[in-house]
């Protein structure tokens, strides 16, 4: 019993909010902390976004800036909490985006509203750019080099694809129609294809064997094939 209470104890911070609720702030924490790889530009939203994202997540806060929490009312319990918290995570979005963008939004109430205008802004879908990466795409070649250096280039290119032309989610409301699931496999076929046009000569034999498979292997099988045969 002591022990438990201890624990308890461990995981209630100031005014009772424990180490798991989503107002919680550590205290090592402050308004500059984050840190990303690069800061926002007109030009790399979607990495920027993603890196902010799983920080967010790590840090129990992305429900503020998703709509899940809204701001209580001003004699709430947990309206102080909140505006703590708030206040940290516009301090972490703003030290995370050029200076230009940051005076852009320096007005903005909530994170919430910060998130949803760079959202609007920088979030667009790309087709200039998805074409771009289709080009590439349909001519990218192993041209001699290691089959993992060759499928790496492939998933950078296929993850960007992905961001500036996402799939079609399903809109019944009822998951029946399995169009997720459809959509999936057909974007998995591609890639399959797309990995195997682009092996040098050498993997001619390998890449027969796989296409004549049935059922038609996954990429990753694939790719463990072709590497297999690489190094033997």
């Amino acid at each position: 019993m002591a022990g438990d209470k201890e624990t308890n104890a461990e995981k209630r911070s100031g005014g009772g909010i424990s180490h798991d609720s989503p107002y919680y702030l550590h205290p090592s924490d402050y308004p500059r902390q984050v840190h990303v790889n690069d800061p926002l530009t007109d030009s790399n939203y979607t990495d920027w976004s993603q890196e902010i994202t799983n920080f967010l997540l790590a840090k129990n806060k992305i429900c503020f800036i998703n709509g899940t929490i809204k701001i209580p009312e001003e004699n709430a319990t947990d309206y102080i909490p909140w505006m703590r918290c708030d206040a940290m995570i516009k301090g972490w979005l703003n030290t995370a985006m050029e200076m230009e963008i940051r005076n852009s939004i320096k007005y903005a109430k909530t994170a919430e509203e910060i998130w949803l205008d760079l959202k609007e802004r920088f979030a667009k879908e790309s087709a200039p750019r998805a074409y771009e990466l289709k080009q590439t795409l349909t001519f990218i070649q192993q041209d001699g080099t290691f089959v993992s250096t060759y499928y790496t280039r492939l998933r950078v290119l296929w993850d960007e694809l992905q961001s500036v032309l996402p799939m079609p989610r399903c809109s019944c409301n009822r998951c029946t129609c399995d169009i997720g699931k459809k959509l999936g496999a057909i974007k998995e076929k591609e890639r399959l294809y797309e990995f195997l046009l682009g092996l040098d000569g050498e993997f001619a034999t390998i890449r027969t064997q796989i296409l004549a498979m049935n059922p038609t292997p996954s990429l990753g099988t694939a790719y463990h094939l072709v590497s297999e045969d690489e190094q033997q």
